[in-house]
């Protein structure tokens, strides 16, 4: 396994949103709510997201999932917007272990979300904080998203 660059997300960020989350079954309503966050509307009943929302919106419900079953509670998933990106940030309180890339792992056994992450985005990395660790991946900031 190779550990993941540690670095903290870029400094000039505007927090959009944040969700705290402490199940699975809240992921549902953080994938429908971050899709509004970023396009500006709600997500419809069975309707396909495209584009950059889709990959946020995936990227964020595989690194929720992973804190949820690794982290300690709580999780907290927040959307930025910089200048020109969005970025996810999601952070447990779990100091003791870092976030290592899964590339030796057969498929279906898990331990590809840092992988999901790392092919949907611009740029991953982690950091940590006295009391939190971050994981953060960040996303081109296109047409007909929501600015905030």
């Amino acid at each position: 396994m190779r550990s993941l660059r540690t670095s903290p997300p870029p400094p000039r960020a505007t927090e959009l949103r944040c969700w705290a989350l402490s199940t699975g079954a809240e992921l549902r309503n953080l994938r429908a709510s971050l899709h509004e966050a970023l396009t500006g509307h709600a997500l419809a009943e069975g309707e396909e997201l495209d584009g950059i929302p889709e990959r946020v919106v995936l990227v964020a419900t595989e690194l929720a999932t992973n804190a949820l079953l690794h982290g300690l509670p709580p999780t907290t998933v927040r959307l930025l917007r910089g200048e020109e990106v969005f970025i996810l940030d999601v952070a447990d309180r779990d100091l003791s272990t870092v976030p290592e890339l899964a590339d030796i792992r057969p498929l279906g056994a898990g331990g590809r979300g840092l992988q999901l992450a790392r092919a949907f985005s611009l740029a991953v990395g982690w950091y940590a904080t006295e009391d939190t660790k971050h994981i953060w991946a960040s996303f081109p900031r296109g047409e007909g998203q929501a600015d905030g």
